[in-house]
């Protein structure tokens, strides 16, 4: 079955061909960071016209890639939402058209749920039905969820974050730092030369459920920078040295948070297998740290490979995939529709 997927939930426009759900024949990604960079964060507006601008070629370039042509199509998987509404809809309005002209389903997409199935793709472990239940650790700049993936389709969210999520926090701190947006990777490279243990930021709700803050980790450093700037720092420490200190020990406390939580609700729902998925999943500490963690307890940690961590069109066609293929899809006799909703309930399937 080959799949021809779309993503531009945010500022990624993607389009990838999926064949049976894990061979990616082609993933296709044009980024627009340099465009939101000096702004320091996304900007709706501009994020949906560069969408506009590169859909077609993109999906152009995806096809031929694959080597495949439109009437070879089986399907076509789009991203229906939770992302932001200007940039979804050019995506959404690109994949009803096509599905529309190749008479083909067209299967609605989670933005959340496609995180969850970059674990199925390849090059990786083999992902087996006997895995299931699993626990996956969802982390990225909008979103830090803990989800026990019980089959395909069937989702059961034990925890969330009641205020930033990581990439958030690690985005805030980075602008804090004058570091450059976005935060997350030029972080994890300060913090590998860095002593993680130098500074004890807190730690919040570490052991207190499934639910995460990360607030208080993103206002302990605030508080400590403002500190130096009143006392000062030992001739000792040099301002290079005491930043990647400051990276260094953040990023310890929120990989801390991260992995307890995580390990503890696999033992605790009965989990053998432990994922991770978002653009949080790239980093390069709490990828060691989970599998060593992991192995000390027991568990398999399975965790996808970077180039599908990040938002990429390859991850909703695996998604979009077992839908088709599982019957966890309804049919709807009008067209799919744009949700904010970041539920995790069964998605539309949409025969034209």
């Amino acid at each position: 079955m080959l799949c021809l997927a779309l993503e531009t939930s945010c500022d990624e426009t993607s389009a990838a061909v999926v064949k049976d759900g894990s061979e990616v024949l082609s993933n296709i990604i044009s980024s627009q960071i340099k465009f939101h960079q000096k702004y320091g964060g996304i900007v709706p507006e501009v994020a949906a016209r560069k969408h506009i601008e590169v859909i077609t070629p993109v999906i152009q370039e995806a096809m031929d890639k694959a080597k495949v042509s439109f009437k070879e199509l089986d399907a076509v998987a789009v991203t229906y939402g939770p992302g932001l509404v200007g940039s979804l809809l050019v995506g959404l309005c690109a994949a009803k058209a096509i599905a529309w002209a190749i008479n083909k389903p067209l299967i609605g997409v989670n933005h959340l749920e496609g995180h969850i199935y970059a674990n199925f793709l390849v090059p990786r472990p083999t992902f087996h039905v006997s895995q299931f239940p699993f626990i996956c650790l969802l982390v990225s700049g909008g979103h830090t969820m803990i989800i026990k993936v019980k089959g395909h389709g069937e989702y059961e969210t034990l925890g969330r974050t009641r205020d930033d999520a990581a990439g958030e926090a690690y985005d805030k701190v980075a602008r804090l730092l004058k570091l450059g947006y976005p935060g997350g990777p030029v972080i994890d490279k300060l913090a590998k030369s860095g002593n993680p243990k130098a500074i004890n930021f807190t730690r919040p709700m570490l052991n207190d459920g499934y639910d995460f803050s990360f607030s208080g980790i993103k206002t302990a450093v605030v508080n400590y920078v403002k500190q130096l700037s009143v006392v000062s720092r030992s001739p000792d420490v040099s301002r290079d040295e005491l930043l990647v200190n400051i990276a260094a020990s953040f990023q310890q406390a929120v990989v801390d948070v991260l992995i307890e939580k995580t390990v503890r609700a696999a033992k605790e729902h009965g989990c053998q297998t432990v994922t991770i998925a978002g653009g949080v999943s790239a980093n390069s500490q709490l990828r060691t740290q989970l599998l060593s963690r992991c192995q000390e307890e027991g568990l398999t940690a399975l965790i996808p490979s970077f180039e599908y961590c990040t938002d990429n069109a390859a991850m909703i066609g695996c998604a979009g995939y077992y839908k088709l293929t599982t019957n966890n899809t309804s049919q709807r006799t009008l067209g799919l529709q744009l949700t904010t909703s970041y539920s995790l309930s069964p998605i539309a399937s949409l025969k034209i």
